[in-house]
């Protein structure tokens, strides 16, 4: 992959050369053929680089080229599939001998394959409908040369800041990987999230099967429902309350459960017309939250919403979004940055996310701050991981055209010991 990226980018090069102009390293990247020949290979080689395509998948166009945005979309869950042999050896290794005498019907065609396991449709002769998310053999111990692999090729791309530390970056992820594919942990998970939204009416959590379920397998109770992204053609007020409740459930998971599912692709969440729940899929990027980062992050609701400047600054270090060795003016940049958003929270009225102004100016401020040299400091994964969450479920309720009170919402979280 790598070198027919490199082969494409270098003929463009001197195509542009030819004609007298100066090719940039980000436009000889992102063309459309080097995009699609990434989305091939990554969902060929499925775990840890199927879920760096995955991150990307989730932009709408709002940072990244529209172009790259919807070649990228089919990573979501379009993984390469198992052939039928293999399955049934991975089967057969998980579970008892004449496990299929317990199954009414087993359909051997997955209907989702993501990039550590995928899924297929299950009755026990009981009429127990089951989704069953079947690891792919090997994916675990791939991680660590798959996360070495994209590490290469971001380096590759020329699009990370001059003297910018990966290693940090890629060790966690390699750690968080490793934990995605233990699908008994997952059962854990999915169980408590289903204890915790019991009586959350807007939610559906499928029902945890442990009796058919291992390291490698994961049995779950059949939710059916739709893709979220088509709930777009629904009425506003719909939609609204879609993306009202998500947005609800993220505070909640910071500031009232302290456990997060840290994964917002777009995949992970589908919607019921019949119940009118959207249901929540795959908890394999649970993480326990460290109490200290969710009080600086209330802290920083507090300062923001009060514009409050000393503060803000204050908590933007204790995060970490700055170091004391960062350069006054990379400094001012970070907090108009910051006080760019908080602005837009304190308006009156609801916060309308098809406005691209406020994406863009922070997209324009971000690569200004790049082209100027700045090197974001090492930042705890906790908070890498909730960043990540915050911008997909922004991107989803701009997909979904939502308009809501989010300064209201906020301001509920914003007092020690909330409990909203």
């Amino acid at each position: 992959m790598t070198a027919g990226v490199a082969g494409n980018m270098a003929m463009n090069g001197f195509a542009q050369l030819a004609q007298g102009q100066k090719p940039a390293m980000r436009d000889l990247l992102m063309t459309p053929q080097n995009i699609t020949r990434i989305t091939e290979k990554l969902a060929q080689m499925r775990g840890a680089a199927m879920k760096l395509g995955q991150l990307v998948s989730m932009d709408s166009g709002e940072f990244m080229p529209p172009e790259m945005a919807q070649i990228m979309a089919r990573l979501r869950d379009d993984a390469h599939v198992m052939p039928p042999a293999q399955l049934k050896q991975v089967l057969n290794t998980n579970w008892p001998d004449k496990w299929l005498n317990q199954f009414a019907k087993f359909d051997v065609r997955p209907i989702a394959a993501a990039s550590i396991g995928q899924v297929h449709r299950a009755q026990l002769k009981d009429g127990t409908d089951l989704a069953i998310k079947v690891q792919y053999p090997g994916v675990a111990k791939s991680i660590d040369s798959d996360v070495s692999n994209v590490g290469a090729l971001m380096k590759m791309s020329g699009l990370l800041p001059k003297g910018f530390e990966l290693a940090p970056y890629l060790e966690e992820a390699r750690l968080q990987l490793h934990q995605e594919t233990d699908y008994a942990l997952e059962g854990q998970h999915l169980a408590r999230f289903g204890d915790i939204l019991a009586d959350t009416p807007e939610f559906a959590i499928p029902t945890f099967h442990p009796a058919w379920s291992t390291k490698q397998i994961l049995a779950m109770s059949f939710a059916d429902g739709v893709a979220i992204e088509e709930t777009t053609t629904l009425d506003g007020a719909e939609r609204h309350r879609i993306a009202d409740a998500l947005i609800g459930l993220t505070l909640k998971e910071l500031f009232v459960y302290g456990v997060m599912q840290t994964d917002p692709n777009f995949a992970n969440y589908r919607y019921d017309p019949k119940s009118r729940q959207i249901i929540l899929l795959d908890f394999g990027a649970t993480r326990e939250l460290d109490p200290i980062i969710v009080e600086q992050y209330r802290r920083l609701l507090i300062a923001g919403l009060a514009n409050d400047q000393f503060t803000l600054a204050e908590v933007a270090l204790d995060i970490g979004f700055i170091a004391a060795e960062t350069q006054e003016r990379h400094r001012q940049a970070i907090m108009e940055m910051m006080n760019m958003a908080f602005a837009a929270l304190r308006q009156d009225g609801p916060f309308d996310f098809t406005d691209k102004t406020l994406p863009r100016a922070m997209q324009n401020a971000g690569i200004a701050l790049a082209e100027d040299g700045f090197v974001p400091p090492p930042l705890p994964i906790d908070v890498l991981l909730l960043q990540r969450k915050f911008g997909g479920i922004f991107l989803l309720a701009s997909k979904l055209g939502a308009r809501i009170d989010l300064g209201a919402y906020l301001k509920a979280y914003t007092e020690p010991g909330s409990s909203s």
